[in-house]
């Protein structure tokens, strides 16, 4: 097995757990809070300048605990005061500790959207966000069928959400693009694998149409490697861990952001 399909046999045995203790999820009943989404795509836009997506994680599969005892709240508020534009949240729980909960109460203390970030396997996940108030949800391209892509970009979109279609490969960009895909994340670090190489983002973007909001992931540290997001043409970065071991997560962005002026 790769690292990814441990991580989904994990999410499906974890899904399937909660979804045996209740009736199955109401879809229709999550789209009543569409009206109050916050729009992640137009966040990542328009600024005149590459974009920002802080992540809240406490630890991961490759790196270990990170900031085992962070605060969701009090980190999305350094975020914001930081100059991210977005927030992503880690609700996976047991191999990054996270929360619906974390995602609640980031965006409760932040005026920012919110992307829920998870293995979603199931499309009781995308009703169980939306119900925890996601302004967006990852979709990785890598862990659905490209029709069951299809039918969860439109199930996203139908609760007032946006999917951030994630790929890491050109076989995987053609995938996103077919089920048209409007926000695409290109993920430097491969999940079979777990390597990253932050030339694959280099190397993708450029295959990425116009009209498509791009965001850069994985492996970004410095103001010098948000530079070359930017110069090559990326809406949005994602960082996370290299903010989340900072002491003041959002000074340490605050200072980024600052470097890529």
């Amino acid at each position: 097995m790769t690292y990814l399909d441990d991580l989904l046999a994990s999410r499906r045995a974890a899904v399937d757990r909660a979804k045996s203790g209740r009736s199955p999820g109401n879809h229709s009943a999550c789209a009543d809070r569409s009206s109050g989404r916050r729009d992640f795509a137009r966040a990542l836009v328009g600024g005149g300048r590459l974009s920002i997506i802080a992540e809240f994680k406490r630890s991961s599969p490759s790196a270990g605990p990170i900031a085992p005892e962070a605060d969701a709240r009090t980190i999305a508020m350094a975020y914001e005061r930081g100059g991210a534009s977005a927030l992503s949240v880690l609700t996976e729980p047991e191999r990054f500790n996270g929360s619906l909960d974390d995602l609640r109460a980031a965006r409760a203390a932040t005026s920012l959207p919110v992307l829920c970030k998870d293995f979603v396997v199931d499309d009781d996940q995308i009703c169980e966000a939306a119900r925890g108030g996601a302004d967006a949800i990852l979709l990785i391209v890598a862990a659905m069928s490209p029709d069951v892509l299809r039918e969860r970009i439109m199930l996203v979109v139908g609760h007032g959400m946006t999917p951030l279609v994630e790929v890491h490969d050109d076989r995987e960009l053609e995938v996103a693009l077919d089920a048209r895909a409007r926000v695409i994340g290109v993920n430097n670090r491969d999940l079979r694998t777990f390597a990253v190489d932050t030339s694959t983002a280099t190397r993708l973007r450029a295959r990425i149409p116009q009209g498509i909001v791009s965001v850069a992931e994985s492996g970004y540290r410095t103001a010098d490697d948000l530079a070359v997001c930017a110069r090559g043409g990326y809406d949005a970065v994602l960082i996370g861990e290299a903010l989340m071991r900072e002491k003041d997560p959002g000074r340490a962005l605050a200072a980024l952001r600052d470097g890529t002026r």
